[in-house]
């Protein structure tokens, strides 16, 4: 017998540059990202995860590390980044960073619960 997933919710709320996860409806993270600066903007809407990759690098950006990308539009993914003095602050080219460990954390939360069960939603 398969164990029931859980309705994996993930907000993302770009005036507070804050993450905020929810598992069955019940809060379980918060924590502080960074959205697209001025000129690259992070598209606001509702989304569902469209690929994982543990380990990915930029094509479009110098090869960058993304670590724990969620690509949830287009090239935009939630990953992780060691630029982590600018997370609370708009700083990225439009995707959503965060924290390697927090990264991580959602990544395998994502994994675990199955894409089909995971709402972005991305507003403000």
């Amino acid at each position: 017998m398969t164990p029931a997933r859980a309705d994996l919710r993930v907000d993302i709320d770009k005036s507070s540059q804050r993450m905020s996860v929810r598992v069955d409806g019940a809060p379980r993270y918060n924590w502080p990202v960074s959205t697209g600066r001025r000129g690259y903007g992070t598209p606001s809407g509702i989304f569902h995860p469209q690929a994982m990759l543990r380990r990915h690098f930029s094509r479009k950006y110098y090869n960058s590390p993304m670590p724990y990308a969620i690509f949830f539009h287009r090239g935009f993914a939630i990953h992780g980044t060691t630029d982590l003095s600018r997370l609370g602050g708009p700083a990225s080219h439009g995707c959503v960073r965060l924290h390697p460990a927090h990264a991580a954390t959602l990544f395998a939360l994502v994994q675990r619960e199955g894409a089909r069960n995971t709402t972005i939603r991305i507003s403000n």
